[in-house]
């Protein structure tokens, strides 16, 4: 775009409100350009779809992706709702969500299959280029958990990229459409207009959540798509360039294209710009998204946010869509549910650490979790102290004047965690 400066003298009132707007236009056009992605272009898109099998409680599809390489791709995805479970279900509009596999995942019919039965309409792409096998149910109509299995998948006939670490880090600084990380976000976004497109979905009451790489990308979309009601980010964090992180060395090895990877692709750089509710889910100790990147991550983002860190919490995709906070948290969020509980920064006066806790659920129970020990943090030990609750504050025991990181959490009447920031010195 050529910028035009203009001296205003005595100029016509109607055409400076012309110019105005022009300008106003041309801003918000460039607005929608963020980074290699064209949202304006992504948010209008209409990707074809060919329904693959539409039998069973879930179903199978392929949808078009961004090209690769100069060439058409196509995605594929399981798709479930509370109809595909139940035909004979009444016609009604279902809240949406979109489901983000991690490295070493794919699409997951089971995945699919819990969301549907929460009553909502859930789509799960692969990222791979891969198809996983049909889904089998085991007696009870449960999806069985054969797509975990890497071999039993068959690559596309126009795959996009493959899940790998060239594709991933090496290819920054040619062709941004080789890159994964961009057609990561992008066939989410499309897998998105495709579920906001279904007759039974609700395109107004729409969430994302993703494990590992998939919790990456959760930031990395919800930074981008505005539209979502709610993200939930499971493990997957930015300053993957920073202390611990297992991608650090991946990122240096980079070079000169280092500093790009960071401003195109991590995550630090986009979720300043974040305006959808996001609930971060991980542990004290997960090596791939270790705590203090995780933190970092949490203090960039401005607009409502929360926290859900569990001690030792396990690193895989059950383990990564099993607490039910995740569900809550974007049920509060498009249906109308109870919210989580907020815990406001807690503060130590005279021997004791308190924090306010709002929300509507009754408070159950509280704790304290510290570690002393130095170190790799996923090699710390933690340790927990019970708090009591006094009204709408938590209170207890101080951590131990050798106690370098530490946190509270509380419980509500559901059973449902939240954390408060975590205090590091």
């Amino acid at each position: 775009m050529n910028v035009v400066c203009v001296v205003v003298g005595s100029m016509n009132s109607s055409l400076l409100r012309y110019l105005s707007g022009l300008l106003l236009f041309h801003t918000s056009v460039l607005a929608e350009h963020v980074g290699p992605w064209d949202l304006e272009k992504l948010y209008a898109v209409k990707p074809k779809v060919e329904w693959l099998s539409q039998e069973g409680a879930v179903q199978s599809l392929l949808y078009e992706g961004e090209r690769f390489v100069g060439k058409e791709t196509e995605v594929f995805a399981f798709y479930a709702s509370p109809k595909t479970l139940d035909p004979a279900a009444v016609e009604t509009k279902y809240p949406g969500v979109v489901l983000i596999h991690g490295g070493g995942g794919t699409a997951f019919a089971e995945w699919c299959w819990l969301w549907a039965k929460r009553g909502y309409a859930a789509i799960a792409m692969d990222l791979s280029g891969s198809r996983p096998p049909a889904p089998e149910y085991d007696a009870s109509g449960k999806p069985l958990s054969n797509a975990h299995r890497p071999e039993s998948r068959t690559r596309l006939a126009k795959p996009g990229p493959d899940h790998g670490h060239w594709e991933k880090f090496d290819s920054i600084g040619g062709d941004f459409s080789n890159d994964w990380p961009f057609h990561a976000a992008a066939s989410v976004i499309r897998a998105h207009n495709v579920l906001r497109g279904f007759p039974e979905v609700d395109a107004e009451r729409t969430a994302v959540t993703g494990i590992s790489w998939g919790g990456y990308t959760t930031c990395l979309v919800a930074s981008l798509d505005s539209r979502f009601k709610a993200a939930v980010p499971v493990y997957g964090c930015g300053f993957l360039f920073e202390g611990e992180s297992v991608q650090k060395p991946s990122i240096d090895k980079l070079g000169e294209r280092r500093e790009e990877w960071i401003k195109q692709y991590d995550p630090s750089s986009l979720l300043p710009r974040c305006t959808v509710p996001i609930l971060f889910v991980n542990g004290t100790n997960d090596v791939h998204y270790p705590l203090d990147s995780y933190l970092k991550t949490y203090g960039v983002v401005k607009g409502e946010k929360a926290m859900r860190i569990e001690v030792n919490m396990r690193h895989g995709h059950p383990p990564g869509w099993a607490p039910q906070e995740i569900g809550l948290f974007i049920d509060s969020k498009c249906r109308g549910g109870e919210p989580l509980l907020v815990i406001a920064a807690p503060k130590v006066e005279q021997g004791r650490v308190m924090a306010a806790v709002t929300g509507k659920a009754a408070m159950r129970e509280a704790a304290l979790h510290y570690t002393t020990d130095g170190g790799v943090r996923s090699d710390r030990k933690w340790q927990t102290k019970p708090l009591q609750v006094e009204g709408s504050v938590i209170a207890g025991e101080a951590p131990p004047a050798e106690a370098n990181t530490w946190f509270v959490t509380v419980k509500d009447e559901r059973g449902a965690m939240t954390s408060s920031v975590v205090v590091v010195k």
